[in-house]
C-alpha cells in the first residue's frame, strides 16, 4: 500500500514532455515477426572504397552510406553465393569496422540449415557464415516488499563519487530496447536515438528494459523531479537492436544482425562505455564486433550468466566487465556484483517503478564507469576491472560473500585522494539491505 502510493506520488510529479530528438530509423526489415532460424548472416571481404551517393542511386538492401559502402566486388561474390545456394537477400551491410560486406539471407524452404552453415564455411569466398541467433535481455521479476528508494544508489555509496565526478560529458551507448526519449528526467541527457528494428517510434518511446536501462545510468539530477542517476552528467545513445517480447514487458528479444548494426553505430559515435544487459550464446559477428571495439579501447560492461554453459557465452568474452546481481551469486569466475532487486528507476510515459536482475546491475555499473572516465579518459578495461574489483566491498548474500562495486572507494583510488562517508577499513560491509554487518 505504501509503496504504491510512494509511486503514484513520484509519478505525479512530473508530467510527460515531448521531445524533439528524432529516432533516426535504420531498420533492415521486419526484426520482430519473422521466425529467426529461417536466415543465416553471411559475410564476404570488402576491400575499403569511398562510396559517393550520386542521384537516383538505390542499391537493394542497403542504407545511404557517407564514406563507406560495398565494393563491386563484394557484392558480385554476395550475388553468387546467393545464386549457388538458393539464398534471397533480406538485408545487406557494409561494416566497415571488420572490413566485411554482410548479409542476412533467407534459406529456401525445407533446407538443412546446419548442413547449409557447414558448406558454407568450406566456401572460399565467405570470410564469415552463422545463424541469425537470438538474444534476451537478461531481467527478474520480484514480487518483495519495497526496500528503498534507489538502494543500488546508497550501497554503492554514489552520493560519495559525486563530489569528484558526476561523468560529466562521457559517451554511453545502450544497446537494448527503445526509451523514453521524452521523459521528465532525460531531459537533455540523451544524444542520438537509432532503432535497427522498425520504424516504429511510439513503440521506441513505450519500451521498459532500455527506458530502466537509460534512468539508473543518467537520470538528471538536482531537477526536482524523480530519481538521480549513477551518472547524471553523461551522455546516452540509445540504440534500438531487441524488442519486447509482449507490451508492457521487461523482458525482450534481439538478434545477431541488430546486435552488430548498433555496435557498429556506437563505435561510429565514438562510444566510451556500451552497456549490454543482455544474455546469449556465442557468435563470430557479434563477437569480432565485441573484440574491435576492445581493441579500439572501448569499455564493455554485460550481465553475466548464473553459471557458464552453452546459450550464454557472449558476455564471458575476454575484456568484458561482467556483473551480477548482488542477490544471485554467479559461478562464473571474476564476476563484480551490484545492487539488483528492486531498485528504482524510470518507465515509459513519465513514470517511475521497480526493476530488479542482472540488467538493472549491470547498468549502475555502466554508470560508475563512466564516472571514472570522466576523470581517467584512458582506463583500459583491465584497468577498470582491476579497480572495480580491488576497491569493492565484501558482502554477505545468501550464498556467502561477494565482491560489490563500491563508486566512492573506486573514484578515491582512481584520483588518489579524498575519502569516503562511513569508511571503514574493511572491518564491516553493507548488507542485502544496505546496512553495515561486521566481517570475521
Amino acid at each position: 500500500m505504501i509503496r504504491g502510493l510512494l509511486l503514484l506520488l513520484i509519478s505525479a510529479l512530473g508530467a510527460c514532455s515531448s521531445a524533439s530528438l528524432r529516432i533516426d530509423s535504420r531498420a533492415l526489415g521486419n526484426q520482430v515477426s519473422q521466425p529467426a532460424d529461417s536466415f543465416i548472416i553471411v559475410a564476404v571481404e570488402n576491400t575499403p572504397a569511398a562510396y559517393v551517393a550520386r542521384a537516383g542511386a538505390t542499391p537493394r538492401g542497403y542504407d545511404a552510406v557517407a564514406q563507406y559502402g560495398p565494393s563491386v566486388g563484394a557484392r558480385r561474390a554476395m550475388r553468387a553465393v546467393e545464386k549457388e545456394y538458393g539464398l534471397r537477400e533480406v538485408n545487406a551491410w557494409p561494416i566497415e569496422p571488420l572490413h566485411i560486406h554482410c548479409a542476412v539471407l533467407q534459406i529456401p524452404a525445407g533446407a538443412d540449415r546446419s548442413a547449409l552453415l557447414a558448406n558454407l564455411s568450406k566456401d572460399r569466398r565467405i570470410k564469415l557464415t552463422q545463424p541469425l541467433q537470438t538474444f534476451a535481455t537478461r531481467t527478474e521479476d520480484y514480487n518483495d516488499p519495497y526496500v528503498g528508494l534507489q538502494r543500488g544508489f546508497q550501497v554503492m555509496d554514489v552520493a560519495g563519487a559525486h563530489p569528484w565526478s558526476r561523468g560529466a560529458g562521457v559517451r554511453v551507448a545502450i544497446i537494448d530496447t527503445g526509451v523514453d526519449i521524452g521523459h521528465q528526467d532525460l531531459r537533455g541527457r540523451i544524444a542520438a536515438a537509432a532503432n535497427f528494428v522498425d520504424a516504429n517510434d511510439a513503440q521506441f518511446r513505450r519500451d521498459r528494459h532500455g527506458t530502466e536501462m537509460a534512468g539508473v545510468i543518467a537520470a538528471v539530477a538536482n531537477n526536482y523531479e524523480g530519481i538521480v542517476g549513477i551518472a547524471p552528467d553523461a551522455r546516452l545513445y540509445v540504440y534500438k537492436a531487441c524488442w519486447q517480447s509482449r507490451a508492457g514487458a521487461d523482458a525482450a528479444q534481439c538478434n545477431s544482425f541488430t546486435l552488430a548494426r548498433a555496435l557498429a553505430a556506437a563505435f561510429d559515435a565514438h562510444a566510451q562505455v556500451i552497456n549490454l544487459s543482455l544474455a546469449g550464446p556465442d557468435d563470430p559477428l557479434v563477437g569480432d564486433l565485441i573484440r574491435e571495439g576492445l581493441r579500439r579501447g572501448v569499455l564493455f560492461v554485460g550481465a553475466a550468466p548464473d553459471a557458464a554453459g552453452e546459450g550464454v557465452a557472449l558476455m564471458l568474452q575476454p575484456g568484458i566487465i561482467e556483473v551480477a546481481s548482488d542477490e544471485t551469486h554467479s559461478t562464473v569466475a571474476g564476476v563484480l556484483y551490484a545492487p539488483g532487486r528492486e531498485i528504482l528507476t524510470l518507465l515509459p510515459g513519465g513514470h517511475y517503478d521497480f526493476a530488479s536482475g542482472a540488467s538493472i546491475a549491470t547498468a549502475q555499473v555502466s554508470g560508475v564507469v563512466a564516472l571514472m572516465l570522466a576523470k581517467n579518459p584512458s582506463l583500459s578495461a583491465a584497468a577498470t576491472y582491476r579497480l572495480l574489483n580491488d576497491t569493492g566491498s565484501l558482502m554477505k548474500s545468501s550464498e556467502g560473500l561477494v565482491k560489490q562495486v563500491d563508486a566512492c572507494a573506486a573514484m578515491v583510488t582512481l584520483l588518489g585522494q579524498g575519502t569516503c562517508h562511513g569508511a571503514d577499513n574493511g572491518h564491516t560491509s553493507p548488507d542485502s539491505q544496505g546496512n553495515r554487518v561486521a566481517l570475521h
